[in-house]
């Protein structure tokens, strides 16, 4: 099963962009996954190919056409031998997260949708079954670079796209954690050292010591996740040294 995604975007010319390079680029030349971005203005209805609207009840900006939106959606969508999942990119939408990413990942690809202007017109959402989702709590002048961050976190966790199985088991994210500090050579930089711990050969001590600094740096940069994921976290096991 190839991971198919579909991007539909005033700008398709800014794909694959980043998709294309490194680990994602690499897969893309492979046959790993496929990208395909259409223009959501050949599915305008007037021969000014008019995707945008002014507010219904007023107010600054344009909104996205609903049926400009639903032709291209449907356009889509009756080509797809299986169904896949319809994504919008608006900062309203559900936040991002991993789980998801892991989702999308395990299925079909997904269609992903790219807001512009004020954004979409809310009827799609429902008409559709459009799901809106959000890379975060700011706003961008579009969804491309949205849409690009979702297709690489999806992409990087497709089979034969990182090099060991295991690579992503342990990320940030993955356990409801932000991942632990990494060091490597020099041992000594600027009279700052890489911890004894990672340097004593003991996998248990290290082990240990990689998860504490994980509920550390959580607990200290994103409370939010330590609340979300059930309170305060277990202790290295006795005898594990803790170093700063």
């Amino acid at each position: 099963m190839t991971f198919r995604a579909t991007v539909l975007t005033l700008y398709p010319e800014m794909f694959p962009g980043p998709l294309g390079t490194s680990l994602a680029g690499r897969g893309l030349a492979e046959g790993l996954w496929s990208l395909e971005a259409r223009n959501i203005r050949d599915h305008a209805i007037d021969r000014h190919r008019t995707v945008d609207d002014t507010p219904a009840g007023g107010g600054a900006g344009m909104v996205l056409r609903v049926d400009v939106l639903a032709a291209a959606l449907d356009a889509v969508a009756a080509e797809d031998p299986k169904p896949r999942p319809m994504l919008a990119m608006t900062p309203r939408g559900a936040p991002l997260t991993q789980a998801k990413v892991r989702e999308l990942a395990g299925g079909e690809g997904a269609i992903v949708l790219c807001g512009r202007f004020e954004g979409f017109d809310e009827r799609i959402f429902e008409a559709r079954k459009v799901e809106p989702v959000s890379i975060g709590d700011y706003v961008l002048s579009g969804g491309e670079v949205g849409a690009m961050v979702l297709l690489d976190a999806c992409v990087r966790l497709l089979p034969g796209i990182m090099g060991a199985a295991s690579s992503g088991e342990e990320e940030s994210f993955e356990e409801g954690l932000l991942e632990y500090p990494h060091y490597t050579r020099p041992v000594d930089w600027e009279g700052r050292t890489i911890p004894e711990v990672l340097r004593s050969g003991d996998h248990a001590k290290i082990a240990a010591w990689r998860k504490q600094r994980a509920i550390d740096d959580t607990r200290l940069r994103r409370p939010d996740l330590i609340e979300r994921h059930g309170g305060a976290r277990e202790a290295p096991p006795s005898g594990a040294q803790r170093e700063e």
